[in-house]
């Protein structure tokens, strides 16, 4: 059976309950398909120490304030799920899971949404699915041969099954640094990175990252250029990291050339046993539903003129990085750019 409906967002977390919001106020006929089978998105599936970036009131979708937590601190993932299933179901939104979207094709004067649990004709559709589900890992030399243990962030939770073991953490970002934090607490570890790691300022946190973000946007669009934040660090120093800095364990080594049976080795012919690598080297857009429009460009990324595909007006993308909205992928920014989305699909 095809079903018909006038919106049709892909993906229940964030962008899509902010996307769900504003049709909501615009009276729109519209559901989300969410491929969970509960509310929360990639938050339920996030390390139990995760902490945000910005306080609850810089962290919030619109209309409902996220609660402060009780330690008053910031909020965790746990938080954060229990704040997206609250959001839902406060608001009604129509959410159908688990439903997983396999495919879009143009139709004549719609879009064709494949799912595994039939087919929706849309006149619009929201592609709102993130990058959780698609961690990305560099091909290095030799990684095939590694004896030990290999992981990426999606796959870490505690660090308690590490301890006793020596682990590598590779990559120079935020879940680097966190996890390297969590996991040193239990164990002994190595962190490398292409270049070396910077804290900001320790009293720098999100909401100095989302300005920032928000300034460099609309500098772009007026042919101007903002200075970066990353000019002053690359990494928010949450508490855990912090600490983990009093510590003196958050010295990075240079990026390894080439993996070995038993650990890696850099250029100089120095190596180094360990028994598990940790890749925290980051995401791609899960964007695998939407290639038979066949939209993407060179970098393999959609083009886009806000959140609207260049390639077939019919398709808006939400919440995949500032190329889809300044800072769009963050839960106060997804919001923002929902709001301007929705007011154009409205028009």
């Amino acid at each position: 059976m095809t079903r018909e409906i006038d919106v049709l967002v892909i993906g229940g977390g964030q962008a899509g309950l902010a996307a769900g919001y504003y049709l909501r106020r615009a009276g729109a006929d519209f559901v989300i398909l969410d491929a969970q089978e509960r509310p929360g998105g990639a938050w339920q599936h996030a390390w139990t120490s995760l902490r945000l970036f910005s306080p609850a009131q810089y962290s919030s979708l619109p209309g409902r304030m996220m609660p402060v937590p009780p330690d008053g601190g910031y909020p965790s993932a746990a938080d954060t799920v229990a704040y997206l299933t609250d959001y839902e179901r406060r608001y009604e939104l129509p959410v159908l899971r688990p439903v997983t979207a396999n495919a879009v094709r143009r139709g004549d004067g719609h879009l064709v949404v494949e799912t595994d649990r039939g087919v929706w004709q849309a006149k619009t559709v929201i592609s709102a699915t993130g990058t959780w589900w698609r961690p990305y890992v560099p091909h290095y030399a030799g990684i095939r041969d590694f004896g030990g243990e290999q992981l990426h962030t999606v796959d870490y939770r505690d660090p308690e099954p590490f301890r006793g073991r020596h682990v590598v953490i590779v990559g120079g970002g935020n879940s680097a640094a966190q996890l390297l934090a969590d996991i040193s607490t239990v164990t002994t570890t190595t962190w490398v990175a292409q270049h070396p790691p910077r804290l900001l300022p320790d009293e720098l946190d999100g909401r100095a990252l989302f300005e920032l973000a928000t300034r460099r946007h609309r500098a772009a669009l007026a042919g101007e250029t903002v200075q970066g934040i990353g000019d002053l660090g690359d990494i928010v120093a949450v508490p855990p990291v912090r600490e983990a800095r009093e510590r003196g364990v958050l010295k990075a080594e240079p990026m390894f050339t080439r993996i070995t049976p038993s650990g890696i080795a850099w250029a100089d012919g120095s190596e180094l046993a360990c028994d598990v690598i940790l890749w925290c080297t980051g995401f791609r857009p899960a964007l695998g539903h939407l290639a038979p429009l066949r939209l993407r460009g060179p970098d393999g990324l959609i083009p886009t003129e806000g959140t609207r595909a260049v390639g077939e007006p019919r398709l808006h993308l939400l919440g995949y990085g500032d190329w889809t909205g300044p800072a769009s992928a963050t839960l106060i920014g997804a919001g923002r750019t929902a709001r301007d989305m929705v007011a154009q699909i409205s028009r």
